[in-house]
């Protein structure tokens, strides 16, 4: 095998994954400031590797910097990422707030740190956006993470509800990007092989073996092997939602149901078994990204050229 073709086609799938992420959510425009958070972990790493490589290509003119929150967690290197980030030639910029104590304080042994961290270092990284002027938060969550929290709200939050690509964060101030929502982690894991990112592992929360993410991860990677597809689908499926064939009165008007004597275009034959494609039909082509509109205007995804 050609380890360096190989690796090729994976910086390409990459490329063009975050591209048409990008492009299909509009989620970087001409003029903005995007704020990369970069943790150390093999996702965040990607995120920037892609964006700078997006960045030298792209049509629209955008500027990246790097955010790291140290958390002063014991033993944490603080200088990896700073030197890293220095051979990058990249702005960047270390926030120092010790965290680590509070949670550690704060949360009984053995209990879920995941969401009191989670909700301390957002606000700081939303205080540190407004201070650097940044008009998108890039994070670096992927295609499993999103599936991974859609079905934890499913079995344990009773909602229909996952990571959304674009949002505005909680203050209303800022908007929230995630560039690798069409990539898969397996791709990531690889990436960082490849660049040989230094690593740096989060001994908070990294520990705890057991989180019910984590059961949910497992879970989809087994799904991932043995059925081939399965996944893209469900990732598909986000993107392909029919309110009137779910039982959210909000979303739709079940009260006002009425029969009126004409074919309708989302009807159902209730009394039919729903035909669903053939097993060999869900499988997909690992470089194939979810489509969304194909009116969508292309500004980041790569041009056959590239290819």
């Amino acid at each position: 095998m050609d380890v360096a073709f190989e690796n090729r086609k994976l910086e390409k799938r990459l490329c063009r994954l975050v591209g048409q992420a990008i492009d299909d959510y509009r989620m970087i425009e001409d003029g903005d400031r995007v704020m990369v958070c970069l943790s150390g972990g093999k996702d965040s790493y990607s995120l920037l590797d892609i964006l700078m490589r997006l960045q030298r290509r792209a049509p629209a003119r955008f500027e990246l910097i790097a955010v790291n929150l140290d958390q002063r967690q014991p033993g944490f290197p603080a200088d990896v990422l700073p030197n890293y980030l220095r051979t990058l030639g990249i702005p960047f910029h270390i926030e120092t707030q010790d965290t680590y104590s509070i949670v550690k304080k704060v949360i009984p042994e053995g209990k879920t740190m995941c969401s009191l961290c989670s909700r301390l270092r957002r606000g700081i990284l939303y205080r540190v956006a407004r201070e650097l002027g940044a008009t998108k938060i890039a994070l670096g969550h992927h295609r499993d993470d999103i599936l991974q929290t859609l079905l934890l709200n499913m079995f344990f939050g009773a909602k229909l509800k996952g990571m959304p690509p674009k949002l505005v964060s909680d203050n209303g101030e800022h908007v929230v990007i995630r560039p690798l929502a069409y990539v898969p982690e397996k791709d990531l894991i690889r990436w960082a092989q490849v660049r040989a990112f230094p690593i740096i592992p989060c001994n908070l929360c990294g520990s705890q073996q057991h989180l019910q993410r984590k059961q949910v991860g497992d879970l989809l990677r087994e799904w991932d092997k043995r059925f081939p597809g399965r996944v893209d689908n469900m990732l598909k499926a986000l993107q392909n939602v029919v309110p009137s064939h779910l039982m959210d009165r909000g979303l739709y008007d079940f009260a006002g149901v009425r029969a009126s004597g004409r074919p309708q275009a989302d009807g159902d034959l209730a009394f039919d078994e729903e035909e669903l494609p053939a097993a060999a039909a869900l499988a997909a082509d690992e470089d194939a990204a979810p489509r969304h509109g194909a009116a969508t205007r292309r500004v980041f995804a790569l041009t056959p050229e590239e290819d």
